[in-house]
């Protein structure tokens, strides 16, 4: 898959800190790409960098196969964590002249702005003052300065940050229209219920070392525990009796003797040797099986193992 962007060996040192050593990284084009890791890991670092507002101490960024340059600033669109938008200008005054330097001319701006309000239910909002919108409500405007010239590239730092969950999900369904219509997007968050939701691939910063990198689908397999969530509802058998003959054969992590169902909740561990087949089988001699899950592991849960593993 052609990448968008491409950071090769990227290294930033801040006196005698290293914020970033030796990373690289692509994000595939038309993809929602994660940046994760820590408080301090280094992905602002990495971002400020993309955006060329500092440069890199060694290492090479290509943004669509060219080597990054100033002229590139109009082809990312970034919205920080900490959001900059002037609090007594007016919202329609700020929107038209950030829509502007970013190369589009005023009636372009104008237009699409008009649009992108419209959509956002917020076309009243045009001459008030951004001091008087709330820190949602202003969110929304710098969200729409940020996509408005359909840069490239997209960097958004805690999109999320402020919004109420009805704003947040309106802001995500967006960025899901903006790739599927083939935007590319990184995405950094400590959010991981979003990463879930929104991202095809992910790399984790920890220490200023890239330590996770890949298609989060795969990264999930990587970390699979071989663990699988059962609901039994026993016939003959007492639950007791049965869930005693599973252990005698299997691994059983947790058991409880209340479900969803109201029957016998186990979690069983497989051995290299066992598959789920073999626990299949087992367990349909001894009862009814209501429900069975293999429990894949969230983004959180290798967020947590891949961070502790690295300390």
């Amino acid at each position: 898959m052609e990448n968008v962007l491409t950071v090769e060996n990227v290294s930033k040192n801040y006196g005698n800190f290293t914020a970033l050593n030796n990373v690289s990284i692509s994000v595939p084009k038309g993809s929602v790409f994660g940046l994760l890791g820590p408080n301090g890991a280094g992905k602002t670092s990495l971002i400020r960098i993309i955006n060329q507002i500092t440069l890199p101490d060694s290492g090479t960024i290509y943004l669509g196969g060219e080597k990054l340059q100033p002229q590139h600033v109009h082809q990312i669109g970034y919205l920080p964590e900490e959001r900059g938008l002037y609090k007594s200008m007016k919202v329609g005054e700020q929107a038209l002249y950030l829509a502007q330097l970013k190369g589009l001319s005023k009636s372009e701006a104008k237009k699409k702005l008009r649009l992108w309000f419209e959509k956002f239910d917020i076309s009243n909002w045009w001459d008030k003052k951004i001091q008087e919108l709330s820190k949602g409500m202003a969110q929304k405007v710098q969200f729409i300065v940020t996509v408005l010239h359909s840069p490239k590239l997209l960097i958004f730092d805690e999109p999320f940050s402020g919004f109420d969950p009805i704003n947040a999900n309106l802001i995500k369904d967006e960025i899901l229209k903006l790739r599927d219509e083939g935007a590319s997007i990184i995405f950094s968050t400590h959010r991981m219920e979003s990463v879930e939701e929104l991202c095809d691939n992910i790399a984790l910063i920890n220490k200023s070392n890239k330590i996770l990198d890949g298609k989060l689908i795969d990264i999930k397999k990587q970390y699979r525990t071989n663990q699988f969530e059962v609901g039994l509802l026993s016939n003959k058998n007492t639950k007791e009796v049965l869930l005693n003959q599973v252990k005698e054969h299997f691994n059983v992590e947790t058991a409880a003797t209340k479900s969803f169902y109201n029957d016998l909740r186990l979690i069983v561990s497989l051995k290299s040797n066992e598959t789920s087949t073999d626990l299949i089988n087992f367990l349909n001699d001894k009862a009814q099986i209501n429900h069975f899950t293999e429990i894949i592991p969230s983004t959180n849960d290798i967020f947590i193992k891949a961070v502790g593993d690295n300390e």
